[in-house]
């Protein structure tokens, strides 16, 4: 595949001599940007696209152009940074319950994304346990299905990651095997809220338990579900508590950019004591430039992003929220009643909007290969085979859910037909080997599509259904 619209606009890899003109430059963006809405647009895109309404988009973009050229670092001239920053705080903690914490004072953080919330929450985990236990050679325990930002923080931080099996029938974490790696080392325990592969919710309660009981602490991600689930409560659907109510629950991770509608670029990470946020603070008070200070990892920030943020939550309220909610999850269940109507496929575990369906009848990726010309974008995914939805606001749309049935039907068909004739399915070679594990040639093909994300030498290798899990 040549370098993305190469054939069409000039590739730039100098700088120009000579500036552009405003206008062509825009007239270049808005094409390339109304092409590619297109493709989600339909709602056939699991995840990635989580409100889908223009008029929010521009809503939103009207609030980011006033404070897009502020660095929200330099707080004595943009006090208003200290005001959106503060209230959306503030208001996840009221969503996530911290009323009901006892003895010490919640508080939080804004991040650039889920992964920076998981980062923060180990950074802050491994220093506070140092401080304060003096452990020198820390460890986390996680689910398998807990997110890749856990194992990339560990890989920064020099944290020794422990990853326990889920229970394959309820696809969560059973507490016996988090119970069984816990040691003197360990500095906390992750549980999801809902799971990235399966959208399930890990029993909170049950490792708020062992939490207690060790001394651990126990970080939630609620990267994906935290915007979504407690709506998903009110409701009245079957969503267990995950957040501060929950004794033990130490920190939180919750996207708004996902669930929360806000632009990409934002997430939250909320802790039940501040004492245990403080610990990553960053401070340099001999330099000569003078006395340097920032309370997360990043230095200079838009402003932008923290005033659309604000003004989508502000904007949306609980109702909105609900609102939505309501349609997502009414959506999702008739997705998975039509999964459910076919013998040969199978819903995993006990999910609410997000959910992932495979086969003991067929090699689900068939299906992924079916209704893959019929515009429906699905990650594939492994140990076993499956194939994930996401449900957001696009696939509320009329008309969504019947095609996914009626597209789905023909698929499981055409799945039927291919496995009698021994066929591979397309999508299960390119990922070559995925049942047994990750080959040197297969991690190749991932850094190859990594260079081609960054290097205007070559395009985008032609992989099917490359996009990584979605958590930043």
């Amino acid at each position: 595949m040549d370098y993305p619209y190469a054939d069409r606009f000039p590739v730039h890899r100098t700088l120009p001599e000579t500036g552009r003109p405003r206008e062509e430059l825009l007239a270049e963006l808005a094409a390339m940007a109304a092409e590619e809405d297109a493709f989600w647009e339909t709602g056939k895109i699991s995840g990635t696209m989580y409100c889908g309404d223009h008029d929010h988009y521009r809503f939103l973009a009207e609030a980011f152009s006033g404070f897009a050229h502020v660095n929200a670092l330099q707080r004595d001239m943009c006090p208003s940074a200290t005001r959106f920053e503060g209230e959306i705080i503030a208001m996840v903690l009221d969503l996530m319950h911290a009323d009901a914490v006892e003895g010490s004072e919640p508080a939080g953080l804004v991040t650039s994304g889920g992964t920076g919330s998981i980062l923060h929450a180990l950074l802050a985990y491994r220093d506070h346990a140092r401080a304060t236990r003096g452990v020198t050679s820390p460890n986390v325990v996680k689910p398998e299905t807990a997110h890749p930002a856990f194992d990339k923080g560990c890989h920064l931080f020099g944290i020794e990651c422990r990853t326990v099996p889920v229970d394959p029938e309820t696809t969560t974490v059973r507490p016996a095997d988090i119970e069984a790696a816990i040691d003197d080392n360990t500095v906390a325990i992750i549980g999801s809220a809902g799971n990235y592969p399966y959208g399930t919710i890990d029993p909170i309660a049950e490792l708020g338990a062992l939490a207690l009981e060790h001394g651990v602490g126990l970080h939630v991600d609620g990267c994906l579900g935290g915007f979504i689930l407690p709506f998903g409560e009110e409701l009245g659907y079957d969503v267990p508590p995950f957040d501060f109510r929950v004794p033990g629950v130490t920190t939180i991770s919750a996207d708004t950019h996902k669930y929360g509608y806000a632009f990409k670029g934002t997430s939250t990470l909320v802790f039940r004591d501040k004492a245990l946020r403080n610990a990553q603070y960053f401070h340099v008070t001999g330099w000569s430039g003078g006395k340097y200070m920032s309370p997360g990892m990043d230095g200079s920030r838009s402003g932008g992003l923290l005033a659309a943020t604000w003004a989508s939550m502000v904007h949306l309220g609980r109702a909105g929220y609900r609102s939505y909610a309501a349609d997502i999850f009414r959506t999702a269940a008739a997705m998975m009643d039509t999964v459910r109507s076919h013998p040969e496929l199978r819903v995993m575990g006990s999910p609410t909007f997000c959910f992932s369906f495979t086969s003991d009848a067929f090699d689900i990726y068939h299906v992924a290969d079916f209704m893959r010309p019929r515009g429906w974008r699905f990650n594939g995914q492994q140990y076993p085979n499956a194939i994930h939805m996401a449900v957001t606001r696009p696939q509320t749309q009329p008309g969504v859910a019947e095609a996914f049935a009626s597209d789905l039907a023909e698929a499981v068909a055409y799945a039927k037909e291919r496995q009698g004739a021994g066929a591979e399915a397309e999508l299960g070679a390119i990922y070559g080997g995925v049942a047994g594990g990750l080959t040197s040639e297969i991690e190749d093909v991932i850094v190859m599509f990594m260079d081609a994300m960054l290097d205007t030498q070559q395009g985008v290798p032609p992989l099917a259904d490359p996009a990584p899990a979605e958590q930043g």
